[in-house]
């Protein structure tokens, strides 16, 4: 299966939560193929840094505005879009904590906004949606067709709430009103522009191992996740939104470790001479997380390249650059 390129010189994109750590790689993607591309953030967790290379490229316009509130009225967003990317929200674990009202909004209101642009521009619309909406899979793999079980008023819930909104949203327009869309549920991706503070597990070791901190797993560190290089979410999502495909369809590797081997691993290609310690788990943390990709790969001729060693390498380099 290969899928040719649907978008590139001459289309315009919006990518919202553009400067977020995700949609600045595709930002990149999307400049790199011809695009004209609108990124709106409103830099809740988002940074203008990971956009700054981008700042004097004529064909990238960078939007501050809060999409929940609706689009603003900006030069850059008057004129028709062909695609509408909608990545924006907060998606790390002490977001959950901080600002559950904020990630329910994006993945509602905000999202219903966008999808009446969308049906107005005829722009096709990707909503990034997550394995989150599997809650902690009773199912391993996790295919599309699997409904998931999610603790619907747990500290996750307003994320994966709000994601599950979002797919029953986006496909409520496809099926009544017509519209062009697609759903990608996007697994554990890692990689530079990663905030070292967000909460999740690589960014958190990463940061522990260069200061030769003790790693703090949480639980027995038995839970697993599947971890996906960035490069490689990107081309999947590009893919997608090349197709006419509608999804849901899952998006990451099959690379599935525990988060005790994913502490190990990090300790030892940073050189670090840190332990790993345990701290008490959060509730509702998945035990395991595995995408099926059998979709992706029949569908989109997808397939992840970069080994978890490689990526992690690369993200390590990253880091180290940042934090002297």
């Amino acid at each position: 299966m290969k899928v040719a390129p649907r978008f590139g010189t001459g289309h315009r994109i919006l990518v919202t939560g553009g400067a977020g750590f995700v949609p600045s790689h595709l930002v990149d993607a999307l400049i790199a193929r011809g695009c004209t591309v609108v990124a709106l953030d409103n830099f809740v967790t988002g940074s203008k840094e990971n956009v700054a290379h981008l700042l004097d490229t004529p064909t990238f316009t960078l939007v501050e505005a809060d999409i929940s509130d609706g689009l603003p009225a900006h030069p850059a967003l008057a004129e028709r879009f062909d695609a509408i990317l909608h990545m924006a929200s907060p998606a790390s674990p002490t977001d959950f904590e901080k600002l559950p009202v904020e990630i329910l909004r994006v993945g509602s209101v905000a999202t219903l906004h966008l999808l009446d642009r969308a049906l107005d521009d005829g722009a096709r619309f990707l909503m990034a949606s997550t394995s989150e909406a599997y809650g902690d899979p009773k199912e391993h793999p996790q295919r599309e067709s699997y409904w998931g079980n999610v603790n619907p008023i747990g500290l996750r819930s307003v994320y994966d709430e709000a994601k599950r909104f979002s797919e029953a949203a986006t496909m409520a327009y496809h099926r009544s009103r017509g519209l062009d869309t697609a759903i990608v549920r996007i697994f554990n991706t890692y990689g530079p522009r990663m905030r070292p503070d967000d909460g999740r597990a690589i960014p958190t070791f990463i940061s522990q191992a260069l200061r030769g901190e003790p790693i703090t797993v949480h639980g027995t560190g038995d839970q697993t996740r599947s971890i996906c290089y960035v490069e490689d979410l990107v081309r999947g999502i590009l893919l997608l939104l090349d197709s006419t495909e509608t999804g849901p369809i899952n998006c990451g590797t099959e690379h599935e470790m525990s988060m005790r081997q994913l502490a190990e691993t990090i300790i030892g290609l940073c050189g670090s001479k840190s332990e790993v310690t345990y701290i008490t788990r959060s509730a509702d943390d998945p035990e395991m997380r595995r995408p099926d990709l059998t979709l992706a790969r029949k569908l989109l001729g997808y397939e992840p390249t970069v080994t978890p060693e490689d990526g992690l390498r690369r993200t390590i380099e990253h880091f180290r650059s940042r934090l002297g």
